[in-house]
């Protein structure tokens, strides 16, 4: 392959890349809200949620960190 080539694959990589965690950040951020807020009645988080929150986060990037774990394999 050319120098431009290998330039342009490169960019198409990124682009796919940057794609990915996009569509990973709003799958978690969605299903994270769908089971931990479950208060509209004030603007900040309550204690329960919050932890909530941070536990499914956490979660839910160990299990996509095991995927893809696995499919490196």
């Amino acid at each position: 392959l050319s120098a431009q080539e290998q330039q342009e694959l490169q960019k198409l990589a990124e682009r796919k890349q940057v794609k990915e965690f996009m569509t990973m950040y709003t799958n978690l951020t969605e299903r994270c809200f769908n089971d931990c807020i479950t208060d509209f009645t004030s603007k900040s988080l309550g204690s329960k949620e919050e932890t909530c929150l941070n536990r499914c986060a956490a979660k839910f990037l160990n299990s996509t960190d095991r995927v893809g774990v696995r499919f490196a394999e």
